[in-house]
């Protein structure tokens, strides 16, 4: 390969039990050249960048920096390189603030004691620079999913590296603060810095990067100058068939109210404030309710009153005509709630069981999974369950239903929970951020199975901070700004501009579902 890459990884082959992560996979990265890497879930994107982290050994292959080759047997060796990542999956500590987070590991000392003043004067001119704001003086758990995304980057910054790796860096940032991010990307580009881009997003590719490798399950298909292709041509060689972007549907038609929401207020319990308030909306059966906003102003704190993560201070919430404002997450889902969490993490999995187990987390003491009236549970009940949602909803593993969840990848993770939530029995569906971390091929095939449930005449409310998911599926758009609900439109053709205006709390209506009666 050339002298002007400053990164090479020649001939990477990487297995795990049961698959072939990467299959002789070569790629090259220029000085000041943001790199796109694009592939399905499950490709070996993660595991090729993990790779040059230095979280995995290759089996085969090696890697040079500056043409001169060199061993990355962890990440300090990686961070000596200069080389950084942010991870898809965060790698903080909850309990520490943010500061301690991103100077964990590099801390200044003084007497034997960690200093924190220049740390800080540093962190600060940092998030000055690259408008990457965030309050250091918060527990990563006090903070939004956003927020972390933040502090993972402020992190890989503070540490001066030059070789920056993004594993989907996107995935749960709102509109505005992707297209904040991609300039911030451009000009570390610009100041020589070089890029690894990971997303599943064709039109960021195409927006932030110079080329594209392709790879596809395990194998290099291709690399590509970026102004030279399509999205349509990238989607193709990412997923081996033709994609559609445009979701095909029929106008919605609702009948009686399945879900109702009544003058909801929720309290932060740090500042005393209403994140939610006097919140008021419907969703009737056979129609999709969206809610738009950007990241943290209240979303997370009504999908948590609604499913009973939390509390809310005053108001009611009605399920299927039950008050359901005081009942437990296990009577909400017993009265036909489905829900696809925000975090996976912490709310969608149990990361130490296995896919079978994950499957019916929720249904393992029911007729069809359970024996001796509940008292042992059905395992070939259960796997072939598994099997066919595996199989159904395409969820890639290395084990198969064996596969501990934790060792799949983001991607995979979601597919698996969305398969679990539409498949159960069900007649309302919570969708939050349900394609988050999705490659266009599922995203394609999951909308396609949001809008069934909505043909079915179930229920759906979408909470998503994708304006085109949100403008793809709603038939009914509510826009929240600092908790309350400051719009309401019927999705035929409105303008993302429009919406933007309303998100960001430049526009207001008086809906008459937020007045007091």
């Amino acid at each position: 390969m050339s002298e002007n890459y400053i990164i090479e990884m020649r001939n990477i082959r990487k297995e795990f039990p049961g698959i072939i992560a990467n299959d002789n996979i070569t790629l090259g990265l220029k000085k000041g050249e943001i790199h796109a890497l694009l592939g399905e879930n499950g490709a070996g994107k993660s595991t090729l960048m993990s790779i040059l982290f230095g979280l995995y050994q290759p089996d085969q292959g090696s890697i040079f920096y500056n043409g001169k080759e060199v061993k990355i047997r962890n990440p300090n060796d990686a961070t000596a390189l200069k080389i950084g990542m942010v991870h898809q999956h965060f790698k903080l500590v909850e309990v520490f603030t943010v500061l301690d987070n991103i100077i964990l590991g590099a801390e200044d000392s003084k007497f034997g004691f960690v200093t924190k003043k220049a740390a800080r004067k540093k962190v600060e001119d940092l998030m000055e620079r690259y408008h990457l704001h965030v309050d250091l003086d918060k527990r990563i758990d006090e903070i939004s999913v956003g927020m972390q995304q933040r502090t993972e980057i402020l992190k890989m910054l503070y540490r001066d590296c030059e070789i920056l790796i993004f594993d989907e860096p996107t995935a749960v940032l709102t509109p505005q603060e992707i297209d904040e991010l991609i300039k911030i990307i451009k000009n570390m580009a610009k100041e020589g810095k070089s890029i690894l881009f990971i997303s599943h997003k064709l039109n960021e590719i195409m927006s932030v990067s110079d080329v594209c490798t392709v790879l596809r399950k395990g194998k290099y298909i291709g690399t590509i100058k970026t102004s030279e292709t399509t999205t349509t041509e990238l989607a193709k060689m990412m997923v081996g068939r033709n994609v559609s972007f445009k979701v095909d549907k029929t106008k919605a038609n609702p009948k009686e109210v399945i879900f109702k929401v009544k003058n909801l207020c929720v309290l932060d319990k740090t500042t005393k404030k209403n994140v939610v308030n006097n919140v008021s909306f419907e969703v009737r059966k056979g129609e999709i309710v969206a809610i738009a906003g950007i990241d943290g102003n209240g979303q997370s704190e009504l999908v948590k009153a609604i499913t009973g993560l939390d509390h809310s201070t005053s108001g009611t919430i009605e399920f299927n005509g039950v008050d359901i404002t005081k009942k437990s997450i296990k009577e909400r889902i017993e009265l036909g709630m489905s829900h696809i969490p925000e975090d996976r993490h912490k709310h969608g999995l149990v990361l130490d069981f296995n896919l079978s187990e994950n499957f019916v987390i929720q249904r393992y003491r029911n007729n069809e999974f359970s024996k001796l009236r509940r008292i042992f549970i059905n395992f070939a009940a259960r796997d072939k369950y598994a099997e066919r949602l595996i199989d159904e909803y395409d969820v890639r593993s290395a084990e198969g239903i064996s596969t501990v969840t934790r060792s799949m990848s983001g991607g995979n993770q979601q597919k698996a929970i969305v398969a679990r939530e539409l498949d159960r029995p069900h007649n309302f569906l919570l969708a939050v951020q349900p394609t988050r971390g999705l490659d266009v091929g599922a995203i394609e095939s999951i909308h396609k199975k949001i809008i069934k449930d909505r043909d079915n005449g179930y229920g759906v409310l979408l909470v998503s901070l994708e304006l085109d998911e949100v403008l793809n599926l709603a038939d009914t758009i509510y826009v929240i700004y600092d908790g309350e609900l400051v719009g309401k439109f019927e999705n035929d053709n409105i303008a993302p501009e429009e919406l933007g205006l309303y998100m960001a709390g430049g526009k207001r209506m008086d809906l008459e579902e937020n007045k007091e009666e």
